[in-house]
């Protein structure tokens, strides 16, 4: 259903930029994530390359693709025999992960003070939409385990998931000329599915990760 709502939401603004007189902007952007998650924080890098759909001077749809360098982050875990008579009773370990994300998102996008284009002021604008993140993880244990006689909290090796968001954000950008412009953005992907892994030890209401962005945004 909620992949339904979103395709229905790509159509509608799809429909109205298609009956108003669209202006279009190129953004390409370099940033820096933050994973907020307990038990799953970490830094990383990434790009987002980003198309804007200016149907007036406040109103912009957005569409933009994001992806992301691996963040590294441990846990201390333990895993406990499945039988009493299996020795030892449990095992302490430390499993490392590696973690990136890519994602994909929709929304509109409304300027507060300015518009897309003037180039004599600076901007402010927030936005509202939704994404699909598609990730990717990598679990190494620190001591070797058999998964027959033990219970282990998260598996190792490599898996990809995905999770619905909801994303939000706010920025400012000032003109450099020629109907180009300079921006920062803060952005927030908030998970709004919760599809379970067993190679995440983490799974309820992640990942939860904030983005700083610096960027050009071109206007043609």
């Amino acid at each position: 259903m909620k992949k339904t709502g979103i395709i229905l939401l790509a159509g509608m603004l799809l429909s109205a930029c298609l009956q108003a007189q669209v202006r279009f902007s190129l953004c390409n952007d370099l940033g820096l994530q933050r994973s907020f998650k307990k038990d799953q924080r970490f830094w990383a890098g990434g790009h987002t390359l980003q198309g804007n759909f200016h149907f007036s001077k406040s109103n912009t749809v957005y569409a933009w693709i994001s992806y992301y360098s691996e963040g590294k982050f441990s846990n201390q875990l333990t895993a406990t025999a499945k039988l009493n008579t299996t020795v030892p009773a449990q095992i302490n370990f430390t499993n490392s992960a590696l973690m990136r994300f890519k994602q994909i998102s929709i929304g509109w996008k409304k300027y507060f003070r300015g518009d897309f284009e003037t180039e004599s002021k600076l901007h402010l604008y927030g936005y509202a939409g939704f994404g699909i993140i598609l990730g990717r993880v990598i679990n190494t244990y620190s001591v070797s385990l058999d998964s027959v006689q033990y219970n282990i909290p998260v598996k190792s090796g490599k898996a990809n998931f995905s999770r619905l968001t909801a994303d939000f954000g706010m920025g400012t950008e000032w003109s450099i000329g020629s109907e180009i412009f300079l921006y920062s953005e803060i952005r927030a992907w908030v998970p709004t599915s919760s599809y379970p892994s067993k190679y995440l030890f983490v799974n309820q209401d992640a990942p939860l990760v904030g983005m700083l962005n610096f960027g050009l945004r071109i206007l043609f």
